[in-house]
């Protein structure tokens, strides 16, 4: 049995990542969610970890006169848990360089399209728009690049005939419930890591891809 390796999970809505990994824990599983954080304090993700037994912060990024001040506070509050693993789920804001760099190698972010295409926001209609045949969600080390990183793995979900951009995302999403999960027990179970060379799994560097899987439980 591995060491229990300590996950923060930063969020600022809903929470459905976080109930996933939540849902995750047990069974053998290192993973332990030892705080969630959120800048928002009407975040649902809170109420999540709360009926979890979670400890839950919120540090409202209003309140700070710049962004490296805000990340600044948030580190600090971050490292009272004495992480293993920093979690970004549906977390809003771009994180400075500063703040990258304190957590080089345990901070994975999850992006709702096949990186490196649809960097950034609306990628449903953008994949849409351009005609795409596969679609998905893509986990990865988060770098100074936004939505950049090295990849770890990515859930494949077919583009349907007629999608609309609200159906292709409910499907993109049991995606990643499914894959987020996965990364963060790799991790925990210290077969996942970061090196100078890229993302390794067992040992093995990760395709420039991540992992791909294909046989998500989607509904048929």
């Amino acid at each position: 049995m591995a060491q229990p390796c300590n996950v923060v999970v930063l969020i600022s809505g809903s929470g459905s990542n976080l109930q996933a990994l939540i849902d995750s824990l047990g069974e053998g599983n290192p993973a332990r969610i030892c705080a969630v954080i959120s800048n928002r304090a009407d975040a649902y993700g809170l109420t999540r970890a709360q009926n979890a037994g979670i400890a839950t912060a919120v540090l409202d990024h209003k309140a700070f006169a710049s962004r490296e001040a805000f990340d600044a506070a948030l580190i600090e509050s971050i490292d009272a848990f004495q992480p293993d693993l920093v979690v970004l789920a549906g977390f809003m804001r771009i994180l400075s360089a500063d703040f990258v760099h304190h957590y080089h190698g345990r901070l994975l972010n999850i992006h709702p399209s096949l990186l490196p295409r649809h960097k950034g926001l609306h990628t449903h209609q953008r994949a849409l728009e351009a005609g795409e045949a596969e679609h998905g969600c893509s986990v990865h080390f988060v770098t100074e690049e936004l939505d950049g990183g090295p990849l770890v793995v990515q859930g494949v979900v077919p583009v349907q005939p007629g999608d609309s951009p609200e159906a292709l995302a409910k499907r993109v999403q049991i995606g990643e419930h499914y894959i987020y999960p996965l990364a963060v027990r790799w991790f925990a179970e210290g077969r996942l890591r970061l090196t100078n060379h890229g993302a390794e799994l067992d040992g093995a560097p990760l395709p420039a891809s991540g992992q791909q899987i294909r046989d998500l439980p989607l509904p048929r």
